[in-house]
């Protein structure tokens, strides 16, 4: 069944979405590690009352984290989902009627 183009796509649709986000969160998440290690005046910048840039850029980590799992799960949903779907019930009709994998793949 990997060996299937169907698995294929499923496998580069899920890549496509979480390394380049991986990436530009972590790159996120280190710009805010490095502007707190280095740049402590402008961090310290107020932005209303006792609030600080810092304060802002720790509390949008948070928002980020939440909107990437909500943006993940609608790609899941509407990407993912339908095609993983389908590779189960391949798989589960073969070992119904008795078939392998091996005669799957080939076919």
């Amino acid at each position: 069944m990997q060996a299937s183009a169907e698995f294929a796509q499923l496998r580069r649709s899920h890549r496509s979405f979480a390394f380049p986000l991986t990436i530009a969160f972590i790159t996120w998440y280190l710009l805010y590690v490095l502007l707190s290690n280095y740049a402590g005046g402008f961090m310290d910048t107020k932005v209303v009352g006792h609030i600080n840039v810092a304060l802002v850029f720790g509390l949008a980590q948070f928002a980020t984290t939440f909107g990437i799992a909500v943006w993940y799960s609608r790609h899941a949903n509407a990407k993912l989902d339908p095609h993983s779907d389908a590779i189960k019930a391949r798989m589960e009709s073969a070992q119904d009627t008795g078939e392998t994998e091996s005669t799957e793949a080939s076919a």
